[in-house]
């Protein structure tokens, strides 16, 4: 894949790097600046973490859930961040012999997500400090990244297009007017998210040249990838909404098991909304996915994504 760039698109990889520069922090400096979590209020906000759906919790217990699902949120972008380095090193590498912009831009985007995995890292040291002893984080990153990494570049593109996407669409319309969150951790998310618009633009530019070169059949067995790529995902949260279930129902008062039931059911609900659904339904992923597949793709991608979406 050679790297021969419109004049508009080279100027969309120039801006990127000029934001990149701009916006540019560093974590203990800008972010941590030698805070720790207020565990006295909420991770994760209601909107994305499903809480007030769940009447019969107390204030504190829906703060606890806040709290457990926010330490999944900071560890499941770690985990991304595993792959997208490389895959975005791998794509970067095709531009090193010809347009030395897109080059640069994607050198950035590439050491920002290794900074962005050590910043989820001090999250978990930091959250383990404040939260009572016994969560797991079910997924082992390099095994995950190493399943991904197998796939089409196409589909990986996708996927990552799609976390870049809920991830701006999260912080916009629940993270940022919360004014009830633990500030260290809104302030976390808010830095990350001044660096993701623009790696979001990367992506897309990234996916679209990627598109161009393959054939029908190439992108129809592409799609399959794709879709074996949310099922991976949906396995992999269905794993952590039952340690995290567990977790939660380990450090409250004992509840019925229809309570039990519903405990289980919400942490499933909000991370499928978390990290599958938000993405899929998000308005610009639809763009760019609805322009580059057939109908019946589009129709092959829905059937795999309806249980996940009604369940």
């Amino acid at each position: 894949m050679q790297s021969v760039q419109q004049p508009e698109t080279s100027a969309r990889y120039a801006k990127s790097i000029e934001v990149s520069k701009r916006v540019r922090w560093e974590i203990d400096r800008d972010v941590i600046r030698g805070r720790k979590f207020d565990v006295t209020k909420k991770f994760l906000p209601d909107g994305l973490s499903k809480v007030d759906a769940l009447e019969f919790l107390s204030p504190a217990e829906k703060r606890l859930m806040s709290q457990i699902q926010g330490r999944t949120y900071a560890n499941m972008f770690g985990l991304v961040e595993r792959f997208i380095a490389p895959k975005v090193m791998d794509v970067g590498r095709t531009h090193a012999l010809g347009d030395q912009t897109a080059f640069e831009a994607m050198i950035r985007f590439a050491d920002e997500e290794l900074k962005h995995q050590e910043l989820f890292r001090r999250m978990e040291r930091l959250a383990a400090e404040g939260m009572p002893a016994g969560y797991t984080f079910l997924p082992q990153p390099n095994d995950v990244a190493a399943a991904v990494l197998e796939k089409r570049t196409w589909a990986v593109l996708a996927l990552i297009c799609h976390i870049e996407l809920f991830v701006l669409a999260h912080y916009r319309q629940a993270i940022e007017a919360d004014g009830a969150l633990s500030e260290l951790w809104k302030d976390v998310f808010t830095f990350h998210a001044r660096e993701e618009s623009q790696h979001a633009i990367l992506d897309e530019l990234e996916w679209m040249r990627e598109n161009g070169t393959l054939t029908a059949a190439e992108r129809d067995a592409a799609v399959d990838d794709l879709i074996a790529l949310v099922g991976a995902v949906d396995g992999l949260v269905q794993m952590q909404a039952r340690a995290d279930a567990a977790y939660f129902l380990g450090n409250t008062r004992v509840l019925g098991i229809e309570r039990v039931e519903e405990v289980h059911a919400m942490f499933l609900r909000a991370y499928r909304w978390q990290y599958i659904v938000s993405g899929v339904q998000d308005e610009r992923f639809g763009q760019i996915l609805g322009g580059m597949i057939t109908p019946q793709q589009g129709s092959r991608i829905g059937a795999a994504l309806k249980p996940i979406i009604e369940g």
